[in-house]
Protein backbone atom coordinates (compact mmCIF):
# COMPACT_ATOMS: atom_id res chain seq x y z
CA UNK A 1 0.00 0.00 0.00
CA UNK A 2 1.20 3.26 -0.86
CA UNK A 3 0.92 6.44 1.49
CA UNK A 4 -1.29 9.13 1.04
CA UNK A 5 0.59 12.53 0.20
CA UNK A 6 -0.83 15.98 -0.35
CA UNK A 7 0.98 18.03 -2.21
CA UNK A 8 1.45 21.82 -1.82
CA UNK A 9 2.89 23.73 -5.24
CA UNK A 10 3.68 26.97 -4.71
CA UNK A 11 5.90 29.83 -5.26
CA UNK A 12 6.98 32.14 -2.69
CA UNK A 13 6.92 35.23 -4.73
CA UNK A 14 3.80 34.01 -5.91
CA UNK A 15 0.58 36.32 -4.26
CA UNK A 16 -2.27 34.14 -5.16
CA UNK A 17 -0.38 32.02 -2.62
CA UNK A 18 -0.37 34.88 0.04
CA UNK A 19 -4.18 35.69 -0.35
CA UNK A 20 -3.81 31.81 0.28
CA UNK A 21 -1.91 31.65 3.87
CA UNK A 22 -4.40 31.51 6.31
CA UNK A 23 -7.08 29.10 5.20
CA UNK A 24 -3.83 27.09 4.20
CA UNK A 25 -2.91 26.61 7.71
CA UNK A 26 -6.50 25.50 8.67
CA UNK A 27 -6.10 22.96 6.05
CA UNK A 28 -2.39 21.81 7.19
CA UNK A 29 -3.89 21.53 11.45
CA UNK A 30 -7.32 19.29 10.12
CA UNK A 31 -4.79 16.93 8.16
CA UNK A 32 -4.95 13.78 9.29
CA UNK A 33 -1.28 11.94 10.51
CA UNK A 34 -2.25 9.21 7.48
CA UNK A 35 -1.71 11.79 4.93
CA UNK A 36 1.82 13.41 4.51
CA UNK A 37 2.81 17.06 3.40
CA UNK A 38 5.36 17.82 0.98
CA UNK A 39 5.86 21.37 -0.62
CA UNK A 40 7.11 21.82 -4.14
CA UNK A 41 8.31 24.58 -5.60
CA UNK A 42 6.37 25.47 -8.49
CA UNK A 43 8.68 28.24 -9.91
CA UNK A 44 6.80 31.40 -11.30
CA UNK A 45 9.17 32.95 -13.24
CA UNK A 46 13.21 31.83 -13.86
CA UNK A 47 16.04 34.30 -13.35
CA UNK A 48 15.99 37.51 -14.68
CA UNK A 49 18.49 40.95 -14.51
CA UNK A 50 15.94 42.92 -16.70
CA UNK A 51 13.88 45.48 -14.96
CA UNK A 52 10.19 44.44 -15.11
CA UNK A 53 8.40 45.98 -18.09
CA UNK A 54 5.81 48.58 -17.46
CA UNK A 55 3.07 46.60 -18.83
CA UNK A 56 4.19 43.75 -16.67
CA UNK A 57 4.18 46.40 -13.55
CA UNK A 58 0.64 47.19 -14.17
CA UNK A 59 -0.39 43.44 -14.59
CA UNK A 60 0.97 42.43 -11.28
CA UNK A 61 -0.26 45.41 -9.71
CA UNK A 62 -3.93 44.99 -10.88
CA UNK A 63 -3.46 41.39 -9.33
CA UNK A 64 -3.12 42.74 -5.81
CA UNK A 65 -6.05 44.74 -6.15
CA UNK A 66 -8.07 41.49 -7.67
CA UNK A 67 -6.78 39.35 -4.60
CA UNK A 68 -7.93 42.30 -1.85
CA UNK A 69 -11.45 42.30 -3.06
CA UNK A 70 -11.68 38.83 -3.88
CA UNK A 71 -9.85 37.39 -0.47
CA UNK A 72 -10.75 40.07 2.29
CA UNK A 73 -8.07 40.56 4.46
CA UNK A 74 -4.82 40.15 2.60
CA UNK A 75 -2.37 42.87 2.46
CA UNK A 76 0.03 44.49 -0.18
CA UNK A 77 2.25 47.42 0.28
CA UNK A 78 2.44 49.44 -3.04
CA UNK A 79 5.20 51.12 -1.65
CA UNK A 80 7.15 48.16 -3.33
CA UNK A 81 6.86 49.72 -6.77
CA UNK A 82 8.60 52.88 -6.30
CA UNK A 83 10.85 51.59 -3.33
CA UNK A 84 12.01 48.83 -5.70
CA UNK A 85 13.59 47.94 -9.21
CA UNK A 86 10.99 45.00 -9.79
CA UNK A 87 12.71 42.17 -11.67
CA UNK A 88 10.20 38.74 -13.43
CA UNK A 89 12.27 36.51 -11.33
CA UNK A 90 11.16 34.59 -8.94
CA UNK A 91 13.63 31.83 -9.14
CA UNK A 92 16.21 33.04 -6.34
CA UNK A 93 13.19 33.47 -3.73
CA UNK A 94 12.49 29.50 -4.83
CA UNK A 95 16.44 28.33 -4.39
CA UNK A 96 16.13 30.32 -1.14
CA UNK A 97 13.58 28.19 0.42
CA UNK A 98 16.18 24.95 -0.85
CA UNK A 99 18.75 26.66 0.88
CA UNK A 100 17.28 27.33 4.26
CA UNK A 101 15.65 23.80 4.04
CA UNK A 102 18.85 22.54 3.43
CA UNK A 103 20.36 24.08 6.77
CA UNK A 104 17.81 22.36 8.77
CA UNK A 105 14.44 21.03 6.94
CA UNK A 106 12.07 22.62 9.80
CA UNK A 107 12.92 26.27 8.11
CA UNK A 108 11.22 25.68 4.97
CA UNK A 109 7.85 27.39 6.10
CA UNK A 110 9.99 30.21 8.08
CA UNK A 111 11.57 30.98 5.34
CA UNK A 112 8.75 30.49 2.76
CA UNK A 113 6.65 33.41 5.71
CA UNK A 114 9.91 35.97 5.89
CA UNK A 115 9.69 36.42 1.85
CA UNK A 116 6.25 36.76 2.04
CA UNK A 117 6.68 38.97 4.55
CA UNK A 118 9.24 41.43 2.78
CA UNK A 119 7.54 41.38 -0.33
CA UNK A 120 4.07 42.03 0.30
CA UNK A 121 4.68 43.99 3.70
CA UNK A 122 7.89 45.24 3.63
CA UNK A 123 8.20 46.17 0.40
CA UNK A 124 11.59 44.46 -0.58
CA UNK A 125 12.71 42.91 -3.67
CA UNK A 126 13.37 38.87 -2.77
CA UNK A 127 14.60 38.63 -6.19
CA UNK A 128 17.51 40.41 -4.77
CA UNK A 129 20.75 37.85 -3.85
CA UNK A 130 21.20 40.40 -0.77
CA UNK A 131 17.31 40.52 0.34
CA UNK A 132 17.48 37.00 0.72
CA UNK A 133 20.84 36.73 2.18
CA UNK A 134 19.66 39.25 5.24
CA UNK A 135 16.40 37.39 6.13
CA UNK A 136 18.68 34.25 6.36
CA UNK A 137 20.41 36.04 8.36
CA UNK A 138 17.45 37.11 10.05
CA UNK A 139 16.05 33.72 10.76
CA UNK A 140 19.79 32.59 12.20
CA UNK A 141 20.52 30.57 9.54
CA UNK A 142 24.54 30.06 8.83
CA UNK A 143 24.54 33.22 6.20
CA UNK A 144 28.22 31.87 3.92
CA UNK A 145 26.36 28.59 4.00
CA UNK A 146 22.91 30.16 2.72
CA UNK A 147 24.71 32.41 0.46
CA UNK A 148 26.98 29.66 -1.38
CA UNK A 149 23.58 27.37 -1.10
CA UNK A 150 21.49 30.15 -2.43
CA UNK A 151 23.08 30.12 -6.07
CA UNK A 152 24.37 26.80 -6.37
CA UNK A 153 24.14 24.17 -8.79
CA UNK A 154 22.65 21.45 -6.46
CA UNK A 155 19.75 23.89 -5.37
CA UNK A 156 19.08 25.04 -8.95
CA UNK A 157 18.82 21.01 -9.67
CA UNK A 158 16.61 20.58 -7.28
CA UNK A 159 14.53 23.59 -8.10
CA UNK A 160 14.21 22.26 -11.67
CA UNK A 161 13.26 18.91 -10.58
CA UNK A 162 10.44 20.05 -8.02
CA UNK A 163 9.28 21.68 -11.15
CA UNK A 164 8.93 18.86 -13.26
CA UNK A 165 7.68 16.98 -10.57
CA UNK A 166 4.63 19.83 -9.78
CA UNK A 167 3.86 19.42 -13.26
CA UNK A 168 4.09 15.65 -13.53
CA UNK A 169 1.49 15.44 -11.09
CA UNK A 170 -0.70 17.60 -12.94
CA UNK A 171 -0.49 20.65 -10.88
CA UNK A 172 -2.19 24.30 -13.03
CA UNK A 173 -1.04 27.46 -11.56
CA UNK A 174 -0.21 28.33 -7.90
CA UNK A 175 -0.98 27.56 -5.70
CA UNK A 176 -2.18 24.06 -6.28
CA UNK A 177 -3.00 21.38 -4.18
CA UNK A 178 -2.67 17.30 -4.74
CA UNK A 179 -3.39 14.32 -3.52
CA UNK A 180 -1.47 10.99 -4.28
CA UNK A 181 -1.26 7.74 -3.93
CA UNK A 182 1.77 6.06 -5.74
CA UNK A 183 1.36 7.11 -9.64
CA UNK A 184 -2.50 8.20 -8.69
CA UNK A 185 -3.14 12.22 -8.40
CA UNK A 186 -6.51 13.57 -8.10
CA UNK A 187 -6.03 17.55 -7.50
CA UNK A 188 -8.05 19.60 -4.73
CA UNK A 189 -9.93 22.54 -5.71
CA UNK A 190 -8.72 25.74 -4.05
CA UNK A 191 -10.49 28.21 -1.63
CA UNK A 192 -9.09 31.14 -0.60
CA UNK A 193 -11.94 31.57 1.92
CA UNK A 194 -13.14 28.27 3.28
CA UNK A 195 -10.59 25.70 4.66
CA UNK A 196 -14.08 23.23 5.22
CA UNK A 197 -14.77 22.94 1.49
CA UNK A 198 -10.79 21.41 1.10
CA UNK A 199 -10.77 19.11 3.97
CA UNK A 200 -13.93 17.53 2.65
CA UNK A 201 -12.38 16.99 -0.81
CA UNK A 202 -9.22 15.96 0.64
CA UNK A 203 -11.14 13.38 2.75
CA UNK A 204 -13.34 11.99 -0.34
CA UNK A 205 -10.35 11.80 -2.42
CA UNK A 206 -8.92 9.90 0.01
CA UNK A 207 -11.81 7.61 0.28
CA UNK A 208 -11.74 6.96 -3.47
CA UNK A 209 -8.47 5.83 -3.41
CA UNK A 210 -9.33 3.68 -0.57
CA UNK A 211 -11.99 2.23 -2.90
CA UNK A 212 -10.77 2.23 -6.25
CA UNK A 213 -7.35 0.94 -5.65
CA UNK A 214 -7.54 -1.69 -2.93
Amino acid sequence: MNDLRLYYVHDPMCSWCWAFRPVWAEVQNALPSSIGLTYLLGGLAPDAAAPMPEATRRMVRNHWRTIEQRVPGTRFNYDFWSACQPRRSTYPACRAVIAARFQQPEMEGRMITAIQQAYYLQARNPSDDDVLIDLAAGLNLDRECFQHDLNSPESMAILMGEIQQSRRIGAQGFPSLILAEGDHCRSIPVDYKHAEAMIRHISEAADGFAMTIH
